[in-house]
């Protein structure tokens, strides 16, 4: 049973042990993860590249909550996820980890504004700072005046700057990246690698991607490489 005391400080946001995910398809037993050991600190701009089918989404939606491990133990800020309940797991994902999924995930009936302001009004935030903290953050990412239209009135590189603020407005530990730059041109890609390298040093927003292209690659500070399921090398760059 989970404890429910706040764990202590710690540099460490992500931890894995030994944490392997195994998947049946069609009779066919598939080793998507192979005993991962990464520990990821706060403040990190990492990438977690490798070819398709290498794991590095099922790493990601395991750190994330969205899955659960075969073997081995995920802890997130200290707290063993395994130890959770349904209702702990989404509360963990509502309030310490922010997603950016390549389709952008928007609600298409809602505004910008409202798409920002989306998990602030499930964690219960009043409606003045929920307005003010997404307004403030939609100028960071290049989208003030925005806030009126709806996702299909924005271009695709507009969309993802918007799921970039969904994710980060509301202050989690951790920002969860799946290949966020897949449905972008090179111009709109980098441009939003430039926002979110901006908000990792700005507001000191920890970020994971997974993603098999060059330029995230390029400007990741750490670069994880996985290959059939077992990380092949961990380079940290110092510039």
């Amino acid at each position: 049973m989970m404890n429910d005391t706040p764990a202590k400080e710690t540099s460490a946001v992500v931890e894995t042990e030994k944490l392997s995910r195994v998947f049946e398809l069609k009779g066919e037993t598939i080793h998507a993860l192979k005993e991962v050991d990464l520990i990821v600190k706060r403040g990190e701009f990492t990438a977690v590249a490798g070819p398709s089918g290498s794991g590095k989404s099922t790493l990601l939606n395991l750190i994330g909550a969205l899955d659960t491990p075969t073997g081995g133990a995920i802890r997130v800020e200290g707290r063993e996820l395994s130890g959770m309940n349904g209702t702990q797991l989404a509360e963990m994902r509502r309030d310490r980890i922010g997603f950016i999924f390549q389709s952008y995930n928007l609600i298409p009936v809602l505004t910008v504004l409202e798409n920002v302001e989306y998990v602030m009004l499930l964690q219960g935030v009043g409606d003045a700072e929920r307005r003010a903290r997404s307004l403030e953050v939609l100028e960071e990412v290049g989208l003030g005046g925005l806030e009126r239209r709806k996702p299909s009135e924005l271009s695709g590189g507009q969309q993802q700057r918007v799921a970039v603020a969904r994710a980060i407005v509301s202050g989690p530990s951790i920002v969860l990246a799946d290949e966020p730059t897949a449905n972008l041109d090179s111009a709109n890609g980098a441009s939003l690698l430039d926002t979110m390298a901006r908000m990792n040093k700005q507001r000191g927003v920890t970020f994971i991607f997974s993603t098999h292209d060059a330029m995230v690659m390029e400007r990741a500070r750490r670069l994880v490489r996985l290959h059939d399921g077992e990380i092949e090398s961990d380079e940290t760059r110092t510039a």
